[in-house]
């Protein structure tokens, strides 16, 4: 295969990696908001020992919600990146980590999510509105 070829093919990868992780983001901010509710989530973030649980909630399902439509959109995606990484590290190391690795209550999803988000947020692809709207202007040619 060509550069070219394999430079598309793993640009198209990581924008399916992006619309899927950014969609499991967005759907676990959303049921934050409009299942649970702000104040059912820090209700729910108190009982787990979540400092300052209204902040948290809201914290959790903004970030959520907004780093996983960057993520689909492919815009501020180191900004996104870092911050659902840090969503995600919260919730590993105060409610997971007990649990371990595996099983009810295990760390796995949050792991994953937080090292896909942080991976993409630094290498989204060129299919991405960062690369249209911050191309960089080439140097003139002399």
């Amino acid at each position: 295969m060509s550069g070219s070829v394999m430079e598309r093919l793993k640009d198209v990868t990581a924008l399916i990696a992006r619309i899927g992780v950014g969609v499991v983001f967005i759907a676990h901010g959303w049921q934050k908001i409009s299942e649970w509710g702000l104040d059912g989530t820090a209700a729910s973030f108190e009982k787990m020992g979540v400092p300052l649980p209204t902040l948290s909630a809201w914290f959790a399902a903004v970030v959520e919600v907004g780093g996983g439509l960057a993520l689909v959109l492919g815009v501020a995606l180191p900004i996104a990146g870092l911050l659902l990484a840090v969503d995600m590290a919260g919730a590993l190391a105060i409610v997971h980590l007990p649990n371990g690795l595996l099983g009810q209550g295990g760390y796995e999803l949050v792991l994953v999510l937080g090292v896909a988000a942080l991976a993409l947020g630094f290498n989204g692809g060129a299919y991405a509105l960062d690369r249209v709207l911050f191309r960089k202007k080439s140097p003139a040619r002399v």
